[in-house]
């Protein structure tokens, strides 16, 4: 399968996910890497081709993981966000909402979005200004080298179709240091998310994820984190983060 080219040496990891008490940590604290990029053209296909703007037209004004995930988020980003002064924030796949704390200790940079869709953007209070551009057509971020802090995204990592061009972009635009906060639960548009996240779980997408930081090469090692509010009762929130050398 896709999965066990992805791990490589490592499969009998699959066995023992399923067995033990394996962690979202556990998955990224000693992963051995295949040599090259394990993934083909295929493994990124989608159910439905059709172009992402007609799929994304209607605005969508609503939370795409339920409360306890959105506040699961936003505590750890207050977390995450005060270990930079001011931090410039992009947000990747951004909507109406980008779920950051209010307020953090030293004050916000500049905050921009970068989404589908113009008008679920221009009603995101959190964003300073915004681009509106289809990442699955061209992955170029309209952005100059090493401008933002943090880069962010909620749940839609598993709908990138050309995942390594994005984490060299992810990478262009942070200062050295700065990290990138991948989040993550189990809920997605079938139809839009890439072939290999459907076929696997979880804690394999924390490895699918992790792998893109490692394969882009200019990343310190990923780690991932469960913050799953209320397991078994809420939707579940994983964060793959990795840091610009």
């Amino acid at each position: 399968s896709s999965f066990t080219r992805v791990l490589g040496r490592s499969a009998p990891l699959r066995r023992t996910m399923a067995t033990m008490k394996v962690t979202a940590a556990d998955v990224l604290a000693s992963p051995k890497w295949p040599d090259e990029w394990p993934y083909s053209a295929q493994d990124f296909k989608r159910m439905d081709e059709e172009v992402d703007t007609q799929f994304y037209g209607q605005p969508r004004l609503v939370y795409h993981i339920d409360d306890g995930a959105v506040g699961a988020l936003t505590e750890y980003y207050a977390e995450a966000f005060a270990a930079y002064d001011k931090p410039a924030i992009l947000d990747i796949c951004s909507s109406w909402v980008s779920h950051f704390p209010e307020e953090i200790p030293s004050g916000y940079g500049k905050r921009t979005g970068l989404g589908m869709n113009d008008y679920e953007l221009s009603q995101n209070k959190q964003l300073d200004d915004y681009v509106a551009k289809d990442l699955n057509v061209d992955a170029v971020f309209p952005f100059e080298d090493n401008t933002y802090d943090i880069v962010t995204c909620v749940v839609s990592v598993d709908y990138l179709n050309r995942p390594k061009e994005i984490f060299e972009e992810i990478h262009r635009v942070l200062k050295p240091g700065g990290c990138a906060i991948m989040s993550m639960s189990n809920r997605c548009f079938p139809t839009k998310a890439i072939q290999i996240w459907l076929q696997t779980n979880d804690l394999e997408h924390v490895f699918i994820v992790g792998s893109y930081f490692h394969y882009q090469g200019g990343f310190e090692p990923p780690f991932a984190k469960d913050i799953s509010p209320a397991p078994g009762r809420s939707d579940p929130m994983l964060i793959v983060q990795g840091a610009k050398k």
